[in-house]
């Protein structure tokens, strides 16, 4: 499904669910974080989450030069006082926030720019794979302004030090850089990004169904919750995965399989 909105959202069944595909779509603005474009996003990837179906979510960006360049510097240039600028920058973790509260994971296909805000949600992604020309930054002290709001998850991913040096000097890394520090999980060439982000889906679609879901439930938990707490969810979720057929029935066709393999 497309539509001619600058986000479109594609679905493609498979035998195990399905998978939606949220894409930024304004490659002549370098997929800009607009106000149109951010209001879009958070509807669109609520509306992918909420597809009974869909057994994963896959976020990009449109064209060969950019995820995303960040925030429209015109809609920031338009911004007058604080409270004009808190409703900017609420868009922009409406978006994170539609990320991180997505029932199934958020992969980040990052290819060219990824900047600022754009950072901010790549970040909020549950996994984050890159093509080779991939390049990141949060440039926003050099426009006088702090980096904010799913900034904070930056140094969870790549430690206090690193998150410093990005966001008090503004500089841009390469991908090798972000792989080393783990602001990525996996890096491709560009033209088999898409393949690597679908070897990644296709192993999540092989999962439980449930269990997925459960899982993102439970990992969202434990960034919140004292180690004790986190280890009792983490107990009752799996006390609340056997309230249903999915362990026995998965269970079952390992063991089915297993033993097939070794008849062989």
């Amino acid at each position: 499904m497309t539509d001619t909105k600058p986000v479109h959202t594609e679905i493609a069944a498979h035998a195990e669910g399905e998978v939606a595909t949220v894409v930024i779509d304004n490659p002549a603005m370098l997929n800009a974080l607009t106000i149109e474009v951010l209001s879009e996003l958070a509807g669109q990837i609520g509306a992918a989450g909420a597809r009974p179906d869909v057994r994963a979510i896959v976020l990009t960006g449109a064209g060969p030069r950019a995820f995303s360049a960040g925030a429209d510097v015109n809609a920031l240039a338009a911004i007058e006082g604080p409270a004009a600028a808190r409703v900017f920058i609420g868009r922009i973790h409406a978006v994170c926030e539609a990320i991180r509260t997505a029932p199934v994971p958020v992969v980040g296909a990052i290819r060219g720019y990824c900047f600022g805000g754009a950072l901010e949600i790549a970040a909020a992604c549950d996994l984050r794979i890159a093509a080779a020309d991939a390049q990141f930054g949060m440039p926003e002290v050099r426009l006088g302004i702090p980096s904010v709001v799913e900034a904070a998850l930056l140094p969870t991913l790549i430690g206090w030090g690193r998150t410093r040096r990005l966001l008090y000097t503004g500089e841009t890394i390469d991908a090798d850089k972000a792989l080393a520090w783990g602001l990525v999980e996996e890096l491709t060439e560009p033209a088999d990004l898409d393949a690597a982000v679908a070897r990644v889906v296709a192993d999540i679609r092989a999962c439980g169904p449930k269990s997925i879901r459960d899982q993102k439930k439970l990992m969202q938990a434990w960034e919140r919750l004292p180690l004790a707490e986190a280890i009792a969810a983490g107990a009752e979720a799996f006390a609340d995965a056997h309230r249903t057929d999915e362990p026995a029935r998965m269970i079952a066709g390992f063991l089915a399989e297993r033993a097939a393999r070794k008849a062989r």
